[in-house]
């Protein structure tokens, strides 16, 4: 069954605001009462966001009903379906167009929203978006960048591929910087952001064939596309302040975020441990509430939830899979950004201008 949408009312909501995002409503592991909070919570905070909820109509219409901050500002898409966690990307593909990711992607398609937002399946949500959007011309592999916490001014660094495709060529790796500078320059407002390339060692004779090629080809690049490459980076500056951009492929960059999220849970229950081990440490929690308080706002990882997909006609933003209303949120803030930038445009010329020049210089 396709999406449909049930009235005229609610087909015009959406459209009457500045900026409109489509929700999959059904992705996250928590179900849709949580995605709709999180649109809810981003509706009070930004009065120019519009929405189109994809999933099943009666039960998304009582979710809405019940946030007055939603009130006039929802277009409900019919979709019975929907992608598990567990659903094969090939599958999806074949029979996914019931489904609310699979509408939520065409409503991008179409041109009804700017970007959408998806808490389902990374696999699935990659490769429909891939048959129904296309890549940009000139890139071979999309890529999904992140921003993880650093010790840089901007507080963030964008790092990418993180899992999009594990296998990446130097040609990629080179896409991949073009990419994560243009959201760099866009999404932190840095006008010449410091791009690394992820290696084993910062020497140049260090690492793989594919990576020497990539370091050849992002250092041509560099002045044209208006970066700065600071050439190899280590695994310990991707929280650090050397560069802007981290470039790597996506098995790499998948292993490093999920062991930065690991590593930072466990230092969290290491220190609720140790302030609980006696009536002293107990009191020095007390006095240190303040600073701890900052501290957990400073690492959340629900103040940047949301991968983007880089490298399409159009923008996709994958929330964590088990991410709360305030998760969604963070999502739903980043898509809004990217879309009041006109952030996938900008990022096509650019590709565009470095596919041109590159073919130039070998003719």
């Amino acid at each position: 069954m396709t999406a449909q949408t049930t009235d005229l009312a609610d087909q015009d909501a959406a459209q009457t605001f500045p900026i409109t995002i489509s929700v999959d409503a059904m992705g996250g592991d928590s179900g849709p009462a949580v995605v709709v909070s999180g649109c809810a919570k981003s509706a009070s905070v930004n009065p120019d966001l519009g929405f189109i909820l994809h999933g099943p109509h009666a039960e998304l219409e009582a979710l809405v009903a019940r946030r007055k901050q939603l009130r006039g500002r929802v277009t409900i898409r019919d979709a019975a379906d929907v992608v598990t966690m567990d659903d094969k990307p090939s599958q999806v593909v074949r029979s996914g167009k019931g489904t609310s990711m699979w509408s939520a992607i065409e409503s991008v398609r179409s041109g009804e929203a700017t970007v959408a937002v998806s808490c389902g399946n990374t696999g699935a949500l990659m490769a429909l978006s891939m048959i129904r959007l296309r890549k940009l011309p000139g890139v071979n592999r999309p890529a999904i960048a992140v921003l993880y916490p650093s010790s840089n001014p901007q507080s963030f660094n964008v790092m990418l591929d993180v899992g999009a495709d594990i296998r990446a060529d130097a040609e990629d790796l080179l896409r991949f910087a073009l990419m994560g500078a243009s959201y760099a320059r866009n999404g932190q407002n840095l006008p010449r952001p410091r791009v690394g390339l992820l290696n084993v060692g910062t020497e140049e004779h260090k690492g793989r064939t594919e990576l020497k090629e990539a370091y050849e080809l992002i250092a041509a690049q560099a002045d044209a596309a208006e970066f700065d490459f600071v050439g190899f980076v280590e695994g310990g500056d991707i929280s650090g302040n050397v560069t802007d951009v981290i470039v790597t492929d996506g098995f790499t960059g998948n292993v490093a975020i999920k062991t930065g999220e690991g590593t930072a849970s466990l230092i969290g229950d290491l220190l609720r441990e140790a302030f609980r081990y006696t009536p002293l440490s107990r009191l020095a929690s007390l006095l240190a509430l303040t600073s701890l308080r900052r501290l957990k706002k400073r690492i959340d990882p629900r103040r940047v939830n949301g991968g983007v997909f880089l490298g399409l006609n159009g923008t996709v933003v994958k929330s964590h899979g088990g991410a709360d209303s305030t998760g969604v949120s963070a999502a739903i803030k980043l898509a809004a950004q990217l879309a009041e930038l006109g952030f996938n445009d900008k990022l096509a010329a650019r590709v565009a201008r470095a596919t041109q020049a590159a073919e130039e210089s070998t003719e």
